[in-house]
């Protein structure tokens, strides 16, 4: 390569540092967002940097960007990466969820919330990664996991080029590990919603067995045979529904990496979004007498249970009757396609909420 091409790499080395400390959504955002910063001739030089592919387009004649002066190379090294903006949260230090997450931490890898739906799982999970990672966004990140997620998702496999071609890319788990390790001893979080949507032995690979908390650490040989480790400062959230027809398909050998938390249905929080919401009194009583009685049916029909956060907006008899009409009706529908009766005892009860409201009315 002659004196243009090292100049040109010098100017890729720069690129590649603002592609990975920019958020930016795609590849013409981060041409303009350079563009700005500094004026060059860079019809090709952005596409080239994405793709890492730089022989090929670099030992082309017809590409010639200027060279970086040396004003804009210490300009780079005085920029800062953009902070993004500290992550909500609306619990305090001495949160029980929080707390108890804290507890186990010490002895495992990880934590599951585990519990039927509207639950509130995937909120406390937020809740406690942003204070654990001290509301740093950038220490902080969320998947969810489907059917079809594997180990090319979650550890590391081959994504396309621009040119057509693949290269092999660390995922979710190895871009954590490095964050990680960047900001050892703070912790980081890995927050992995509906963990029993897959097959976690699929999804993990080998990297199952060094979620162990006295792993940590230790290196070990990926499918690709790079090597990796597990910091010990990166925390793994979990919320998985114990209902789920994947939970069968679990590794015991993960379960066992990680603690749970039983996130079971709370009347106490329904009765605080219904006051919230300015409801009634009389009717957010009759709303718990009728939640109380689909968590007992639950007892003997597990997939009943429901979850305080499906009142989360109902705030009138109107809106109760929408929630019915329009999602419970069909949750308990399917919860009780084998025994008709379950179902009729339990719109029984949803009935008996607007009777008990109409004997109560002055006449």
């Amino acid at each position: 390569m002659g004196a243009d091409i090292r100049e040109t790499v010098r100017l890729v080395d720069l690129a590649i540092w603002y592609g990975r400390n920019w958020d930016v959504p795609d590849l013409r955002a981060l041409n303009t967002k350079f563009i700005e910063r500094f004026p060059l001739d860079q019809d090709r030089l952005i596409p080239s940097v994405y793709t890492r592919d730089i022989p090929d387009h670099y030992e082309s004649a017809a590409f010639q960007p200027a060279p970086l002066t040396p004003e804009q190379i210490v300009d780079v090294a005085n920029v800062a990466a953009p902070v993004d903006p500290p992550l909500p949260t609306a619990i305090a230090d001495d949160n029980t969820i929080l707390v108890s997450v804290r507890r186990l931490l010490d002895d495992y890898g990880g934590v599951i919330f585990t519990g039927p739906p509207g639950t509130s799982k995937t909120w406390d999970a937020h809740q406690v990664a942003a204070k654990l990672a001290d509301r740093n966004a950038s220490r902080v990140r969320f998947i969810q996991l489907h059917s079809s997620y594997q180990y090319e998702d979650f550890v590391q496999g081959y994504v396309p080029t621009a040119n057509g071609r693949f290269k092999l890319a660390d995922k979710h788990l190895l871009e954590m590990c490095r964050v990680a390790r960047e900001a050892a001893p703070d912790l980081c979080v890995l927050v992995i919603d509906e963990l029993s949507r897959s097959d976690p032995g699929r999804v993990f690979g080998e990297a199952l067995t060094y979620i162990e908390r006295t792993l940590r650490g230790q290196t070990f040989k990926l499918a690709s045979g790079h090597e990796a480790s597990i910091p010990p400062n990166l925390i793994f959230l979990a919320t998985m529904n114990p209902l789920d027809r994947g939970v069968d398909e679990v590794d015991a050998a993960l379960e066992r990496r990680f603690g749970k938390i039983a996130m079971d249905p709370s009347a106490a929080i329904l009765r605080q979004f219904l006051d919230s919401n300015g409801m009634a009194p009389t009717l957010i009583d009759r709303v718990e007498v009728f939640f109380r009685a689909v968590q007992r049916a639950a007892a003997a029909t597990p997939a009943a249970a429901i979850g305080q956060t499906y009142f989360r907006t109902a705030a009138s008899e109107d809106d109760l009757r929408r929630l019915w009409d329009h999602q419970l009706r069909f949750v308990f529908e399917k919860a009780f396609r084998l025994d008709p009766e379950g179902f009729q005892s339990i719109k029984r009860s949803w009935d008996g909420m607007f009777a008990a409201a109409s004997q109560t009315e002055p006449r």
